[in-house]
């Protein structure tokens, strides 16, 4: 049976902590033994754990047959560190044995001058279906594809297509399907292994070839490759070129990683974060990352409190607008990024566009006008009481309303007018909508205020 989440990260603080023990010790050979009796995987997850430090000494430990297939498993952060640590030979030796779209993901991380070094210690062959990888962009299926595929004709009958097979050591990884092509390479079907097996040898690919399929250009973006995966539940598709003619293919394993670095980006944007930053990156790097959007929140909250400022004189008049009016703006922040986040996650599943943004703004407006009412009664009723003022009790209720009404309008639009301007509405968003809620809440609070209290 295997083990739950739960169950893995107990795990690996147990194996982190005897880790610690023996690093405190100098005990290197025993965590020498354990590391590399571990999967690649487990050692990326052991040393993305561990604070840079131990890190480094836990890398120098892993046996030098392992460090490629434990390489393409780290962050990009931590990749970077460590190829830092290598001249081109050594990273064209670590990355030797890598399916050619692991090793174009690795050196898409190191200057252009170093790549080329590196490729020039590869081997012909090796360095020319690399150079073809990296001439498309990361985020591209181009980029995600592997030119290791396995492509036949139409015209041969399933008998030769078996011997052919056999002539292999092994077929690629998530192969479901052979690719078949017309002599200059154009995509013309598929041919399920499932069919080949399962249908009278002397059958030729022609009779039995899938050709309802289209293949992936390979200039669409990596975000939409997702999204063809999850809809036809693929485990492999082609790429070809604008001419038709078959490139590679992408397989399942590159879209999960595809679809964990955008979820990824969206949690770590809506906190205005880098979304390859490692848990445990030293502080010189983490601190200049977080200074921007800090500081443009900077920004932001001198604005709000210059509206502040302009009440004043209402505010020394009624003690209580400075206890209340907080709980306005936090009230409008909640209800905005409740909207922000619906609208955002609709975008990134392509679901959200120009031709049902007003009824999605409709529905958010409605929404949030039921939920003010509801909240507007129950605050206006509590503070009525605590003050037993009613004039106050209707001033907080009335900029209630108000204040969730525009949060649901901004959170709406915002990513939309972003996204227009090419501003990632993940990153931005969050603290534009926090500016929007912080003052329209105080302005109609304190404005109401002055109005009645003048």
């Amino acid at each position: 049976m295997q083990p739950n989440a739960e169950e893995l990260q107990n795990q690996t603080q147990a194996q982190l902590e005897k880790i610690f023990e023996a690093l405190d010790s100098g005990a290197f050979q025993p965590i020498r033994r354990m590391l590399n009796g571990l999967r690649p995987v487990e050692i990326a997850h052991l040393l993305e754990s561990s604070p840079p430090k131990s890190r480094i000494v836990l890398w120098q430990l892993v046996d030098k047959e392992l460090e490629g297939e434990v390489l393409q498993e780290l962050s990009e952060d931590i990749q970077v560190d460590f190829l830092k640590q290598m001249n081109h030979e050594q990273v064209a030796s670590v990355i030797e044995d890598l399916d050619d779209d692991d090793v174009t993901d690795i050196l898409q991380h190191l200057p252009g001058q170093v790549i080329l070094q590196v490729l020039s210690a590869m081997s012909e062959q090796n360095r020319q279906r690399v150079e073809s990888l990296l001439s498309y962009s990361g985020d591209t299926a181009g980029g995600l594809m592997s030119s290791d595929v396995i492509i036949i004709r139409p015209r041969l009958t399933l008998d030769v297509v078996m011997r052919y097979l056999r002539w292999h050591e092994e077929l690629p990884p998530s192969t479901d399907n052979l690719i078949v092509v017309n002599r200059e390479g154009e995509f013309l079907g598929l041919l399920p292994i499932r069919k080949l097996l399962t249908t009278d040898p002397g059958v030729t690919v022609r009779e039995i070839m899938l050709t309802d399929v289209d293949p992936i250009p390979a200039e669409m973006s990596d975000t939409e490759v997702a999204r063809l995966f999850e809809d036809h539940d693929w485990v492999s598709a082609p790429v070809v070129d604008a001419d038709g003619k078959v490139l590679g293919r992408i397989t399942i394993d590159d879209v999960v990683d595809v679809i964990r670095e955008d979820a990824d980006h969206s949690l770590m944007s809506m906190a205005g974060l880098d979304a390859e930053e490692a848990t445990f990156a030293p502080v010189l790097k983490s601190t200049p990352r977080r200074a921007l959007w800090l500081g443009i929140n900077l920004v932001t909250a001198v604005i709000a409190s210059m509206v502040i400022s302009l009440f004043e004189g209402t505010i020394q008049k009624v003690v209580a607008l400075a206890v209340l009016m907080p709980i306005v703006a936090s009230m409008g922040g909640v209800a905005g990024s409740q909207t922000l986040t619906v609208v955002i996650r609709g975008m990134a599943l392509g679901q959200v566009g120009r031709s049902n943004i007003n009824w999605l703004l409709s529905r958010e407006f409605m929404v949030s006008a039921i939920n003010g009412l509801l909240l507007a009664l129950v605050l206006g009723m509590a503070v009525s009481f605590v003050y037993d003022d009613y004039t106050i009790a209707l001033i907080i209720a009335a900029a209630m309303i108000i204040n969730l009404v525009t949060a649901a309008i901004a959170g709406t639009l915002l990513p939309m007018l972003l996204r227009s301007a090419k501003v990632d509405p993940a990153l931005a968003g969050g603290v534009l909508l926090t500016t929007v809620t912080d003052v329209v809440g105080f302005l109609s609070f304190l404005g109401l205020a002055t109005f009645f209290y003048a």
